[in-house]
């Protein structure tokens, strides 16, 4: 599948040359590194992933149709890890810039990395609809609506750019070949539909009138964009799944990106058309509210089965051997949206089987979150190997 850059978990040993804390100082984080400013090197768009990952298992917990006691707090504190992530990797990708400017470049210039530059977007997005979603219980209702609406338009804007910029790098300057395509291609393409579901989310907010009239429409219009987008997409990558097979082990977990856009547009065309009345009356508001019923329910079915695909293949991959990588947070972030998304037609009737699968998603979710969680603090914090130059795979 071309040259993949991946950045892989490295073995953990000691080298035979090297005695315990030979290179470290004797330092219990950051082991395998120099020295600690090494973390700043190499540091990559895809890690904003992580950010997204950790958000979306807060802000899909204030939508499960089971509320219990302790589920909101926990959401909340798994929200406030996602802002604080958020700062602190901002912060970091900042000093990298300035730090490493020719690194940094470089990273849109490659096939592969440069279209997790629609990771950061998703980042900002996620984080401020858990803000206006959860981050109210603290910070007090307007406070968290204006931090949501600075994030969101941030998120909005370079989401939209990276909609743009990347698939034109693709056409004009990258190196494609015909067993290229990958979930990751779908990154830069679907922070217009966040953009839409969280866009959804401010609807009540505006000022009534042309202003709230003209988000409902913008939001739509960013959901079709990324739609359309995002089914030219999946359409090459079932191509290059049929034509050239699974390819590297290391990417099979971007598969799971595919349930990203699937699970988030159903969840904003039902935020979008149960929140149309607000702009707009009659027959069109109703005939936006019935849109999300007639498109989410067989889109959640196309997603159940790519789902079922994503599984096998995940398995079949793993007992040949699925080395640790960041493109694990391919499980987390993109099913979380499949979370929310049978529940998104709580306005309508709906079957009982829907919460029962919002429940069970959200389970997945969380342990899913869990593990790569885990891996990644080990693999980050404590060794260093995941902030070390990405190593190169090539299938």
């Amino acid at each position: 599948m071309g040259t993949l850059l991946l950045t892989a978990d490295k073995d953990h040993t000691t080298p035979p040359a090297q005695t315990p804390g030979s290179r470290t100082g004797g330092r219990r984080v950051l082991r395998r590194l120099e020295k600690p400013s090494e973390l700043f090197a190499n540091l990559t768009p895809n890690w904003f992933a992580s950010i997204m990952g950790t958000g979306i298992v807060a802000t899909a917990a204030a939508t499960l149709p089971l509320q219990f006691p302790g589920l909101r707090t926990g959401a909340t504190i798994v929200w406030a890890l996602a802002s604080l992530l958020l700062i602190l990797l901002s912060a970091a990708t900042g000093v990298h810039w300035i730090r490493y400017r020719e690194t940094a470049r470089s990273h849109h210039s490659h096939p592969v990395m440069a279209h997790f530059y629609g990771a950061p977007p998703m980042a900002l997005l996620t984080v401020g609809a858990g803000t206006l979603l959860l981050g109210k219980d603290i910070l007090g209702e307007q406070l968290a609506l204006s931090i949501d609406v600075v994030l969101w338009t941030a998120g909005t804007l370079l989401g939209l750019a990276s909609a743009v910029a990347v698939p034109y790098l693709q056409f004009t300057r990258h190196q494609v070949t015909p067993d290229s395509a990958f979930g990751g291609w779908l990154m830069p393409v679907v922070p217009p539909m966040v953009s839409a579901s969280t866009g959804a989310l401010l609807l009540p907010y505006v000022p009534a009138g042309q202003a709230r009239l003209t988000l409902l429409m913008g939001c739509y219009a960013m959901f079709g964009l990324s739609l359309l987008a995002s089914i030219i997409i999946t359409t090459l990558i079932w191509n290059r799944l049929a034509g050239h097979k699974i390819g590297a082990a290391a990417a099979v977990p971007t598969l799971w990106i595919v349930l990203g856009p699937l699970g988030q547009s159903i969840t904003a065309a039902n935020l979008l058309g149960g929140n149309a009345h607000l702009a707009v009356s009659g027959t069109l508001a109703r005939a936006m509210e019935a849109f999300g019923v007639l498109y989410g329910v067989p889109v959640l079915g196309f997603a159940l089965m790519w789902a079922g695909l994503a599984t096998a293949i995940t398995i079949r991959t793993a007992r040949q051997g699925l080395p640790f990588s960041l493109t694990w947070w391919s499980f987390p972030f993109p099913t979380g949206p499949c979370v929310p998304a049978p529940t998104g037609l709580a306005a309508h009737p709906r079957p009982a089987v829907f919460d029962a699968m919002a429940v069970a998603g959200y389970t997945l979710l969380v342990a899913a979150w869990i593990i790569v969680a885990a891996r990644t603090f080990h693999g980050s914090i404590l060794e260093g190997p995941l902030f070390q130059k990405p190593a190169t795979t090539t299938p």
